[in-house]
């Protein structure tokens, strides 16, 4: 390494001199900012793990603006431009929009593997005008856009990197430029994985096929996913050399109770009682850690309550929805809803690519805004996706407590299928983060009490250390099932995001 090395620990600078070596034999050398076309030879597979904090994201978004100033061109989820064998790129992903828009805060393009996997296919009289913003060139002379409007387009694609916010900052709306979406045929170069952990098997083949060479980022302190046939991560099946661990705690080193708690999971004399001793100690010397004998109705409308037990996710949406005398048969605006899948045959194929490039993936965290101009539809914002705000039919299920079969405020015949998102599963929660995240306790040491292990870990370790690191900047630690009473109603108007254009709202599912 040359310019970064001061930046770096020494974990990080040999996990970045490893990197570099493999990208160069792949044809990519960011010491020296040259490139050479791809090999048709064998790709690479690495991945850079530690726990939170360790500095991963930080290594991600170096290796990142290398690539970018050696000349790697960076491919989005909203374009791609015409296919060059020879040209080199690299995409950022993420499991989830969550996960995405948190790398994008910090000045990372990051898309969802989904929207990798499905790309956009433009009108081509506006795919020459993404293709000026995108690769400079000669303006084109587009009917019906200003010169001014033009500019405007320019500025903001400079400003954001995403196409579909310069075009609609020149007026246009998604229906006008986008005509529908299809599964990636084409391989790429160079794929980044972001919270790795959270991958199964299956994506992580898909992956495999779409990357030559493939860089996971992961923790390997987090719970494996179910759907996996063996009890660890993806990455724990890459031989020793091409995993590369960093140990060293980055993030706010100095002073950060949050971490220090994860970080004590590590010690095998800690146990449940001791860890919950440690969380009061740390509560009565910081803010930044609450101990708490309720649970906060105002936080779980914009952050859900993080617990293991489903029995105890019902009963707090239940209490949830009581605090704000929500009618059994409607929502209220402001209410946190869970996608749990699109229920569409296979016919309307292209109406659910449409939800699903728009963020309307299973596990994406929305806020019900409002009933849509028709029976059954709903306005939607789906939390960090790039375009948040649309309209989709939607079916709601909220399950009650000791009933089999959950009750529908609303249902379409068919479309977005949603759970109700005041508190979710630990499990769902890998890979998103919060300002605020309050975590239930009792379900904790139920699992404490219980003796699991997976992974090789006790399972209430893992579960805790899952939810504490999702707070990014304040932690309660709920002790008591209580509920808070809510200080107002619910909201959405700190939903800054303006209204996009419903298109989907008005078709006919």
């Amino acid at each position: 390494m040359t310019g970064t090395a001061l930046t770096f620990s020494d974990d990080q600078a040999d996990a970045w001199d490893r990197i570099a070596e493999v990208l160069k034999t792949q044809g990519v050398d960011i010491e020296d900012e040259a490139l050479t076309p791809p090999d048709e030879g064998e790709g690479a597979v690495l991945a850079v793990i530690g726990k939170a904090g360790s500095g991963k994201t930080l290594l991600l978004a170096e290796l990142y603006k290398a690539l970018r100033a050696a000349g790697v061109r960076i491919v989005s989820g909203d374009w791609e431009g015409k296919g060059n064998a020879d040209r080199r790129t690299l995409a950022i992903l993420a499991p989830t929009n969550k996960a995405a828009s948190v790398l994008r805060n910090r000045g990372v393009p990051a898309t969802t593997i989904h929207r990798i996997l499905y790309t956009p296919v433009y009108d081509p009289e506006y795919e020459k005008l993404a293709e000026w913003l995108a690769e400079g060139g000669e303006r084109p002379n587009v009917e019906g856009l200003t010169e001014a409007a033009m500019d405007r387009a320019q500025e903001v694609f400079a400003r954001t990197t995403s196409v579909p916010a310069a075009l609609a900052s020149a007026g246009l709306r998604g229906s006008d430029f986008i005509t529908g979406w299809k599964r990636r045929d084409d391989p790429l170069d160079i794929g980044f994985v972001d919270e790795s952990s959270m991958l199964d098997e299956k994506q992580f083949g898909d992956l495999k096929e779409i990357f030559p060479t493939l860089l996971l980022f992961g923790d390997p302190a987090q719970l494996p996913p179910v759907q996996n046939t063996t009890d660890g991560m993806v990455f724990d099946t890459l031989p020793k050399a091409r995993r590369l661990e960093l140990t060293r705690v980055h993030r706010q080193t100095a002073d950060n109770p949050i971490l220090d708690l994860a970080h004590a999971l590590a010690d095998p004399e800690v146990d449940f009682y001791r860890f919950e001793k440690l969380v009061q100690e740390a509560a009565a010397q910081d803010d930044r850690v609450v101990w708490s004998g309720r649970v906060e109705a105002d936080l779980m409308a914009r952050s859900p309550v993080l617990v293991w037990r489903n029995a105890t996710r019902i009963r707090l949406i239940q209490a949830f929805r009581g605090a704000y005398d929500a009618p059994e048969a409607a929502l209220l605006e402001g209410e946190p809803l869970i996608c749990d899948g699109i229920e569409l045959p296979l016919k309307h194929r292209k109406k659910r690519l449409d939800l699903e490039a728009r963020g309307l993936i299973k596990g994406a965290q929305v806020v019900y805004l409002g009933p849509g101009k028709r029976a059954g539809f709903s306005r939607l914002h789906v939390i960090g996706a790039e375009d948040p705000r649309i309209s989709a039919a939607s079916i709601v299920k909220i399950e009650r407590d000791g009933e089999d079969e959950p009750f529908m405020p609303f249902t379409a015949r068919m479309g977005a299928t949603f759970l109700h998102g005041a508190a979710v599963t630990i499990h769902k929660a890998q890979g998103s983060q919060w300002e605020e995240v309050q975590v239930f306790a009792p379900d904790i040491e139920i699992a404490a009490r219980m003796g699991r292990v997976e992974a090789g870990q006790p399972l209430w370790k893992r579960l805790a250390y899952v939810a504490i690191t999702r707070a990014e900047r304040r932690l309660h630690w709920v002790v008591r099932a209580r509920l808070a009473k809510p200080t107002g109603p619910l909201r959405i108007d700190d939903l800054s995001a303006p209204p996009a254009p419903l298109t989907l709202e008005e078709e006919e599912t």
